[in-house]
């Protein structure tokens, strides 16, 4: 029932920024975690960005700590992932996944995923 469409995806140079947008519906969107992960070319999905049900308390990849901000509005039912200071190792799809429990860096523990976009770096 959980529709989350991905939106913000593209091409920058390094240094620049983005912003990832995540539309959520089909239910109560603060009754859900929500996370941000990626998978680059040839690698594991990765864990990038955690937000709790009320946007109280964040948690981040060691790679994403300082370059990248995760919020949420629930009365928009969105959460985005701002990236700033972008590096071609973050060349990735990014995706965004609801969590019905706590928020976690686990991907198991996500129950619905939204379609993933692309973002590329350029050096």
């Amino acid at each position: 029932q959980v529709r989350l469409v991905v939106s913000g995806g593209g091409l920058v140079q390094t240094g620049g920024s983005l912003r990832l947008s995540c539309a959520f519906s089909g239910r109560t969107f603060s009754s859900y975690a929500m996370g941000w992960f990626r998978r680059a070319p040839g690698k594991e999905r990765e864990f990038v960005a955690a937000i709790n049900w009320n946007g109280g308390s964040t948690y981040y990849a060691d790679s994403a700590k300082d370059r990248f901000t995760i919020s949420r509005d629930n009365a928009k039912n969105m959460v985005y992932l701002q990236m700033n200071s972008l590096k071609p190792e973050d060349t990735a799809v990014y995706y965004c996944a609801a969590n019905r429990g706590t928020y976690s860096i686990v991907v198991a523990e996500y129950d619905y995923w939204g379609q993933g976009t692309q973002v590329t770096v350029s050096s």
